[in-house]
């Protein structure tokens, strides 16, 4: 719980400090985050055994498609929900996280619908960090990584290996690098319906 109260309070401070000052940074999260995988990648290395591949590369390969479709159903149930158009639903929930790219792809088509996609998926980013430490005590980790979607691949990759352990890191790596392949076709198909 310690950690969550660090993350919310970091959240506070940058939007107090923000408010009241003009800071350029430039490129430097992405070198931030470049260091955080090659983090990782060095931990990784260092405490994955070569045997457990096998165990959980299965899982690393077929849990992106399980994420993606339950991210399309959990569309299909919004749209319906919301009385929102079933394209929009599913374009929206088909970002599975990756709002930096969601957003502005969809906001090609409609700025309101892109904008929502903006948020829905930058909420889904920020209720990761705060949510998988929890969601892991009544959930096996390894299915878990799901709930970030393609983030387990970068911005909340460190949470899941700090909660998650050496284990999990390599499935939500790879989790996360298939959605972030397949999101950049999967999103405008759907817009082309």
């Amino acid at each position: 719980m310690r950690f969550l109260g660090y993350v919310v309070l970091s959240l506070i401070l940058g939007l107090l400090v923000g408010r009241g000052y003009r800071l350029n940074f430039g490129n430097l999260y992405e070198l931030v985050l470049y260091i955080l995988i090659f983090i990782v990648g060095i931990e990784l290395g260092q405490r994955f055994e070569t045997g457990r591949i096998k165990e959980f590369g299965s899982l690393a390969i077929t849990l992106p498609f399980i994420t993606l479709s339950g991210s399309l159903l959990g569309g299909v149930v919004a749209s319906a929900l919301l009385g929102v158009g079933m394209k929009w639903g599913l374009a929206v929930a088909a970002g599975c996280g990756w709002y930096s790219l969601t957003g502005p792809l969809i906001g090609q088509y409609s700025v309101i619908y892109g904008t929502l996609g903006f948020l829905a998926n930058l909420v889904r980013e920020m209720l990761t960090i705060l949510m998988y430490p929890l969601a892991i005590k009544g959930l096996p980790k390894g299915p878990a990584v799901s709930i970030g979607g393609a983030t387990t691949m970068d911005t909340t990759l460190a949470v899941m290996t700090k909660y998650g352990g050496s284990d999990v890191t390599l499935v939500a790596f790879v989790h996360g690098f298939i959605l972030t392949l397949l999101i950049p076709f999967v999103v405008p198909l759907i817009l082309q319906l």
